[in-house]
């Protein structure tokens, strides 16, 4: 078994499986698409060959367009019986050191259940316990949902009134989030909060967001009828598809129902703006998200587990 990068003839189909022609068209077309957007490179895929030259196991990393450090690791596959398993291992520490090289300080993978394409992940369990082995650690325990055309939308709450980042600037937006992260029930903002502090996972937070594809005028603070900062909208669009980002209430604002206001206005402006779906993601403990998303018109379609690997 030998661990190497494709080679040009390899992509963008890697590792394929006798008969299944759907699943093999739909994950070159996946990876066909995030080598045009540059979320990888031909160098970062990588794939195990045996001796007889057949490809067993593949993986690639992934990143926003535009950026040259890798975030994550997608199109992970290897046989799942026990030879496999070290098959697996070896893969993902030769993609752990190449991200390593390349800047990246953190990796990150997710899985879908049920299994879906575009990455049609088979054995979950067998999938985690690989995962556990090769140093991530399980991060979050999410639900992921959905809206698509058609939906109706959620009337508009006339409890709260918007200003949008072009006129607020950036700095209300840090501070709603530093107050409001700390008593998230999300468990990836808490860990951020313990490794960096409210202001500094704030800052972060946000700086991420910014990577991703949006329009100033989308985001915005929701003030209450006190006038207080009470709410935070940050809808966007990720590599593949519209999402509402962010939201975030401030903890004196809580019990309000104003969740559901943010997951409202975010879907009212990505429809605007022409979004056929839209998704969001929330973590499975934080019950005030998930009835957000369910009042919108949102569908729970998958749980996520998402896992990170400090390099």
């Amino acid at each position: 078994m030998h661990i190497r990068i494709a080679r040009p003839g390899e992509l963008p189909s890697l590792v394929e499986h006798s008969g299944q022609p759907e699943r093999n068209a739909g994950t070159a077309a996946y990876l066909t698409d995030l080598l045009a957007k540059k979320c990888t490179r031909p160098e970062w895929c990588l794939v195990a060959e045996d001796e007889a030259g057949r490809l067993t196991a593949a993986t690639a990393l992934w990143t926003l367009p535009g950026n040259d450090i890798p975030m994550a690791l997608v199109l992970l596959e290897t046989p799942w019986d026990e030879p496999g398993l070290a098959t697996g291992l070896a893969l993902l520490a030769e993609a752990a050191a190449l991200a390593d090289s390349l800047g990246a300080t953190e990796l990150e993978h997710v899985t879908d259940s049920p299994t879906q394409p575009p990455q049609y992940q088979a054995e979950p369990e067998r999938r985690t316990e690989l995962l556990r082995l090769a140093g991530f650690e399980h991060a979050r325990d999410g639900r992921r949902f959905r809206r698509r055309t058609g939906a109706e939308l959620t009337s508009h709450d006339d409890r709260l009134t918007w200003h949008s980042l072009t006129s607020l600037g950036r700095e209300p937006f840090i501070a709603l989030l530093a107050e409001a992260i700390p008593t998230s029930a999300d468990a990836q903002l808490a860990a951020r909060v313990a490794r960096h502090g409210a202001r500094r996972a704030a800052e972060s937070l946000f700086a991420d967001m910014e990577e991703f594809s949006h329009d100033p005028s989308w985001w915005e603070l929701g003030y209450a009828p006190d006038g207080t900062p009470a709410a935070l909208s940050l809808p966007a669009r990720n590599p593949s598809i519209a999402v509402i980002g962010l939201v975030a209430v401030s903890p004196a604002c809580r019990g309000n129902g104003y969740a559901t206001a943010v997951v409202a206005r975010g879907t009212r402006l990505l429809v605007e703006a022409g979004a056929e779906e839209i998704r969001g993601d929330c973590d499975a403990a934080n019950t005030a998200m998930i009835m957000a998303f369910e009042r919108a018109g949102y569908e729970n379609f998958a749980d996520r587990q998402e896992f990170t690997r400090r390099l």
